[in-house]
C-alpha cells in the first residue's frame, strides 16, 4: 500500500478521533473509565488499524487490518448511540459525530472490496 497519511480514509478517521476526544471531554467524571475510555479507544483504533494495514506486506494482511478498523468504527458508532441515549451527547452533537464517522465506514468498505479484488 502507501503512506497511511496519504489516504483520505485515514485523514477522515483521524479527524473524527479528534472530534470524539473533544466531545467526550465534557462527559461526567464518573464516565472517565467507562464510556469515555471505550469510545476513545474504539475511535482511535480506526486510524491505528488503517496505519497498521499500510505497513503490511500483503493485500490479505492489509485487508484484515482494515476489517478490524471497520469493526472499530461500528463499535464507536454503538458507543455514540449509547452516549446520546444516556443524555451525555445532545442530538446535534451526536448527529455531527455520526456525519463524520459514516463516510469513514463507507471508505473502509470500498477499500476492503478493492483489496479483495486484488486477491
Amino acid at each position: 500500500m502507501q503512506d497511511f497519511r496519504n489516504l483520505r480514509v485515514w485523514r477522515s478517521a483521524h479527524q473524527v478521533t479528534l472530534s470524539v476526544y473533544r466531545a467526550t471531554g465534557t462527559f461526567p467524571p464518573a464516565e472517565q473509565f467507562g464510556l469515555v475510555s471505550q469510545l476513545r479507544r474504539s475511535v482511535a483504533s480506526i486510524g491505528a488499524n488503517i496505519a497498521e494495514g499500510c505497513g503490511r506486506a500483503s493485500d490479505a494482511d492489509a485487508r484484515r487490518c482494515l476489517q478490524i478498523a471497520l469493526g472499530s468504527a461500528c463499535e464507536a458508532l454503538n458507543h455514540l448511540i449509547l452516549a446520546r441515549d444516556l443524555g451525555l451527547l445532545d442530538e446535534p452533537a451526536f448527529a455531527a459525530l455520526e456525519r463524520e464517522l459514516s463516510p469513514v465506514r463507507r471508505m473502509l468498505v470500498r477499500l476492503i472490496e478493492r483489496l479483495r479484488g486484488n486477491a
